[in-house]
């Protein structure tokens, strides 16, 4: 009995059409990267898992897809171990690889190792999948695609404000209304300070990251549960709950955590960010969201993520600033900044809203129909006319019947139809059918390309 074929959950298949429209996406998003002078790199999709473990959190390193070694990888397992259920330590003799799990601390690897071919402040961008170990569900999974663009190398807040134009440049030209959240690592460790909880930082940002899912109340229980006391979550409740314009809740916070040295110095980040970007023309609104923390511990300056407007579907970019991750693989006192824009939520968000051009199309602009041998030879000529002029073509394979092939072209959505048979060939006057208004034209080779190039 034959097995049934299936996917693993959280991946999938992409067809033509689907594949045209992702790399609608793609191209669009490559082509302000290069606009704005970054270079593209690439890196392996695995890594080692010293690379990549302890770099996200308690949470991402239980996310992170590891690979089992090659041959007997049990042979090395201690005994004890198993029956301990030291989890930690079974894992690292069975396995020493792991699918990545994003493209930042790939790319502080990368900048370590090639630190010496690279010109500081380091422009780069990426365009590669990676592999969370995540429960699949509407807009995250399993497998996905990210676009990453940092600048490394350089502690000026210009490149925090060019990110930000290179977010709103890239989602006008999706057509996506989006806003931009702000925040700053220093920020929330003036928060941390100001309750009396420093030590917490990391459970403190945990929580409230996560109350745009599960609400302030759950996060108050999630920090309860960690050991925060009564006091201090009250402490914390009046400065999650800030409302009013990015100003004002600046001058709240100023009040309220501006006597520590980290949330000044944060404070002070965001204000001129917010003043540059306030004099340039971007369309998207800015929002400072002193809540917002991303959940990723290397993080130590602005923090921003970006929400579709009309569709709930999670962030569909984020990133921030990172200090000194290349620190941890030799090389410290690096500071960059940089975002990752989600390519399949972005699909999801196009689809959802139709917001997909109508030109995006996976299949050709023209089908030549196969009469038989003498003018399926003869199309073959014309058909590299046809492509040599910048439009694609393609001729059918077998000489069926017109029925069959106008199907053909229905089907793959082809917006054109050649026909030239005997007649065709000595007259020199091609037939050219629009298959979405069923206008027909008789002309030379020349007037029929001029006709489709409109």
């Amino acid at each position: 009995m034959s097995q049934k074929p299936s996917l693993p959950k959280g991946t999938r298949d992409f067809t033509p059409d689907e594949m045209a429209k992702r790399n609608f996406i793609f191209d669009t998003i490559n082509k302000v990267f290069k606009n704005y002078g970054y270079q593209p790199i690439e890196t392996p999709a695995m890594e080692n898992l010293s690379t990549l473990m302890g770099k996200y959190g308690e949470e991402g390193d239980r996310l992170l897809f590891k690979i089992l070694n090659s041959g007997d990888y049990l042979k090395n397992i201690d005994q004890t171990d198993v029956t301990n259920d030291n989890l930690s330590k079974i894992t690292t003799t069975i396995s020493e690889k792991g699918l990545r799990y994003d493209l930042t601390v790939p790319f502080a690897r990368y900048v370590v190792q090639h630190r010496n071919e690279i010109t500081f402040p380091f422009k780069r961008y990426q365009v590669q999948p990676v592999w969370r170990a995540d429960r699949p569900q509407k807009g995250r999974y399993r497998e996905f695609y990210q676009c990453d663009v940092d600048v490394i190398g350089s502690d000026s807040l210009l490149n925090e404000v060019e990110l930000i134009r290179v977010i709103d440049d890239i989602f006008k030209r999706l057509n996506i209304d989006i806003v931009i959240k702000l925040n700053n690592r220093k920020i929330l460790t003036g928060i941390a300070e100001i309750i009396n909880a420093p030590e917490r930082l990391t459970d403190i940002t945990t929580a409230i990251d996560k109350i745009d899912k599960i609400g302030v109340e759950k996060v108050y229980e999630e920090l309860r549960q960690k050991g925060l006391d009564e006091d201090t979550i009250e402490m914390l409740e009046p400065i999650i709950n800030l409302g009013g314009g990015n100003s004002q809740r600046l001058i709240c916070l100023k009040e309220i955590i501006g006597i520590t040295s980290a949330g000044s110095q944060g404070i002070q980040e965001m204000q001129y960010i917010l003043d540059l970007t306030e004099q340039l023309d971007i369309k998207a609104e800015i929002k400072m969201e002193q809540a917002l923390a991303r959940g990723l511990n290397y993080y130590t300056g602005t923090i921003i993520e970006v929400l579709a407007k009309d569709v709930t579907i999670g962030s569909v970019c984020g990133g921030g600033r990172y200090d000194d991750l290349t620190g941890v693989f030799g090389l410290p006192d690096v500071s960059g900044v940089g975002v990752s824009f989600g390519a399949d939520r972005i699909y999801d968000v196009l689809t959802e809203l139709d917001l997909f051009p109508e030109q995006v199309q996976g299949s050709a602009d023209v089908l030549l129909v196969n009469f038989g041998e003498q003018e399926a030879k003869f199309c073959l000529k014309i058909m590299e006319v046809i492509q040599n002029s910048g439009i694609s073509a393609e001729l059918y394979p077998n000489p069926a019947k017109l029925k069959k092939q106008m199907k053909y072209a229905n089907q793959k959505s082809v917006r054109f139809v050649i026909l030239i048979g005997e007649e065709e060939i000595k007259s020199g006057q091609y037939t050219l059918k629009d298959m979405i208004t069923g206008d027909q034209m008789n002309g030379m080779l020349s007037e029929l390309i001029n006709r489709i190039k409109q």
